[in-house]
């Protein structure tokens, strides 16, 4: 069992951050990219060898340590990043799905919860109902990371996040553009670009990516538009709302059942699954529901997006959502946030698990990671 000297931290959403908490989590994102890619890339040469003995060593705060991944429902992203980010920090990743242990079938999300707990350094939790990961984290002797429930998704909006803040030069040509390989050791990409405020449409289910960007976006500067049908199923739910109300995210959050209207003056649009793990035996009424919202050109054109519009979506995605033109061209940045996956869990990996420092602020959320 962990050696606790002070109260154990968890994170559920973005919303229990504050924004100079979730900047921090990204620089040090990005410290820990630019760190371990170099070690990442082919050695083709001795000279190449010698070239990595000069580079510095991710931090390793899950030496010899264990991180629990337990997912009750599918992945690939979120486990594909855990397990090598785990690898990358000096520990492990232990997949644990539900046909896997006895959790809610012979034994208690308590119980399961002290029994992991004191066994694993770690608990990275993918859920149904966000009531399974409250109870985890209430019992838990462990740090409780939210990898996705029913309310929220964390772990993904801090992708889309250091994603927007490494192609800031896509909406400020000012900016500098994202470090090339031969430039991840370069002292002029050492910090990230902030981005600057940007219209934010996002389009479809209000489901818990939406949900953490609710109680982000605003807090960072940016104008949220949204477009849901007309139905209380497709728009936040109370718990999620008073977060946004409490946090004042809903000065910067404009809703509408219109597309056309959301994108009006966007220069991101967003947008997700349709049809979230549970709710399959509804596809036919929701597709029918979502109709005229599938992300196009032509949308985006007649609804006065920003002439220079970026798309993204968490994946998977399915073309009933956006069709092809946008996603596999020029404007996504959909498999970028896919790569980011890994060197945001990383840096939660790093902060929640191997060090206990989530929740402080130190000398790297000023100048930036040096370790």
């Amino acid at each position: 069992m962990a050696l606790a000297t002070k109260a154990v931290p968890h994170l559920m959403t973005l919303a229990d951050l504050s924004p100079g908490q979730i900047q921090r989590i990204l620089a040090h994102s990005y410290h820990l990219k630019r760190t371990a890619q170099p070690w990442l890339a082919p050695v083709q040469s001795k000279s190449g060898n010698q070239a990595k003995l000069k580079l510095r060593m991710p931090s390793q705060s899950l030496f010899s340590k264990t991180v629990a991944l337990l997912f009750s429902k599918r992945s690939t992203r979120t486990r594909v990043s855990a397990e090598t980010a785990a690898s990358l920090l000096g520990g492990q990743a232990l997949f644990l799905g539900k046909e896997d242990i006895q959790i809610g079938v012979n034994e208690t999300v308590r119980d399961s919860a002290r029994v992991i707990g004191g066994l694993c350094e770690g608990i990275f939790a993918r859920v149904g109902d966000h009531s399974e990961i409250e109870e985890l984290a209430r019992y838990s002797p462990v740090p409780v990371l939210n990898a996705l429930s029913s309310l929220w998704h964390p772990t993904q909006v801090l992708a889309d996040l250091l994603t927007l803040q490494e192609h800031a030069h896509l909406f400020d040509p000012a900016a500098p553009p994202p470090p090339n390989a031969d430039d991840l050791t370069s002292q002029r990409y050492r910090r990230l670009v902030d981005v600057r405020p940007l219209t934010v449409a996002y389009l479809g289910d209000s489901a818990n990516v939406l949900h953490d960007m609710l109680v982000t976006y605003p807090r960072l500067g940016h104008q949220l538009r949204v477009a849901s049908p007309e139905n209380a199923k497709y728009r936040a739910p109370k718990e999620v709302w008073d977060r946004v109300v409490q946090l004042g995210c809903d000065k910067n959050i404009h809703w509408t059942a219109d597309p056309r209207d959301a994108v009006k003056g966007a220069d991101l649009v967003v947008t997700d699954t349709w049809i979230s793990m549970g709710q399959e035996a509804e596809k036919a009424q929701r597709l029918k529901d979502f109709e005229g919202y599938q992300v196009t050109e032509k949308l985006c054109r007649e609804g006065g997006a920003n002439p220079d519009w970026k798309f993204m979506h968490c994946l998977p995605r399915k073309q009933d959502e956006v069709d092809d033109e946008v996603f596999y061209g020029p404007r996504s940045l959909a498999f970028p946030v896919s790569d980011n996956r890994k060197w945001t869990i990383m840096a939660m990996f790093d902060l929640l698990f191997g060090k206990w420092s989530l929740l402080e602020r130190t000398k790297e959320a000023a100048e930036g990671p040096s370790a």
